[in-house]
């Protein structure tokens, strides 16, 4: 039987790339994005492995209709990739500048999150991913919506992991993804430790495929992490 995946914000970055790598190892693959000519183009590459979805994961009734329409598509689906996310400077905490972070990285990924893991205790298996963020783990004085709906996403996505692991009459694998600097569109500015898009999304696959519960990306991220959990905010407002 063949192995089917959704992956939602796949028309760029991390996403498209994974798409690749889940087609490569045999996946057919369910792509959305808001950028119709940008799906047009994924498919080209693999027109018999490649499906698209103009989908905005802001629509919220969409998302619902969407899941409804899964069984037309695909018999089962064994992954499911929320990738989709958006964040931007907001130095005057202008509130129209947070709302659209905050409907796209928290109440539309919330849609995912919830219609993905009830899909799955129906079938009776799956496996549910997120990329989130090291974000999530400290807040920002520049980006205060971003930081915050990241760490949103990756309290969540722990959540699930804990209700999969009652859940017995269906076998969940619950992984959130932690990136560190990506060279993807949304990255502005200078950073360090910039991984190239291929690298990072190669360490994201071997992490789905060993159904981590949580995986830094790429690993050295991992100090990072550590560091930032530990450090004092007064020494960390110096960075953040």
């Amino acid at each position: 039987m063949s192995r089917n995946a959704i992956v939602f914000g796949a028309t760029s970055g991390i996403g498209k790339e994974l798409a690749k790598l889940l087609v490569n190892d045999g996946y057919n693959v369910l792509v959305t994005g808001r950028r119709q000519e940008m799906l047009a183009a994924v498919k080209d590459e693999n027109p018999d492995k490649y499906m698209t979805r103009r989908h905005d994961i802001t629509d919220l009734e969409e998302t619902e209709k969407l899941f409804k329409e899964i069984p037309a598509i695909f018999e089962t689906v064994d992954l499911i990739v929320h990738n989709a996310g958006i964040g931007e400077n907001n130095f005057n905490l202008e509130w129209e500048k947070d709302l659209p972070t905050l409907e796209t990285n928290v109440m539309g990924a919330t849609k995912v999150y919830q219609l993905s893991y009830n899909y799955f205790k129906n079938q009776g298996f799956g496996h549910l991913v997120s990329i989130t963020s090291i974000a999530s783990l400290r807040g920002n004085r520049h980006v205060p919506a971003y930081h915050a709906s990241k760490a949103f996403q990756a309290s969540y996505m722990e959540s699930l992991w804990m209700k999969a692991r009652k859940t017995k009459k269906a076998k969940i694998s619950i992984t959130n993804i932690l990136p560190g600097y990506v060279d993807t569109d949304i990255i502005t500015g200078p950073t360090f430790w910039m991984a190239p898009v291929d690298k990072a999304v190669k360490q994201i696959y071997l992490a789905i495929k060993k159904k981590k519960r949580k995986a830094y990306i790429t690993k050295r991220w991992r100090l990072v992490a550590l560091m930032m959990k530990i450090v004092p905010p007064q020494i960390l407002i110096k960075y953040l």
